[in-house]
């Protein structure tokens, strides 16, 4: 029997999004020091980009094999 869509765990209905909110535009501006709060108004925002940053592969462990021959080695 399989789960019901509305029963999934929260952490798998999360995706990633493109479109920022207003808070989080000014946030990344911030930290990139091209908003100044005194100066800057919260309308008209340049664009930001957000991209999805991807992980890199797991190393794969030595298998018995090769971690005997590494000691044997040694």
């Amino acid at each position: 029997m399989s789960i019901d869509r509305s029963l999934k765990i929260a952490s798998g209905l999360t995706s990633h999004r493109n479109v920022l909110k207003r808070a989080e535009r000014i946030a990344k501006l911030k930290k990139a020091e091209r908003f100044d709060p005194e100066q800057d108004t919260p309308t008209g925002l340049p664009k930001v980009a957000n991209r999805k940053v991807t992980t890199g592969k797991k190393v794969k462990k030595k298998g018995p094999e090769e971690a005997v021959e590494g000691a044997a080695e040694s």
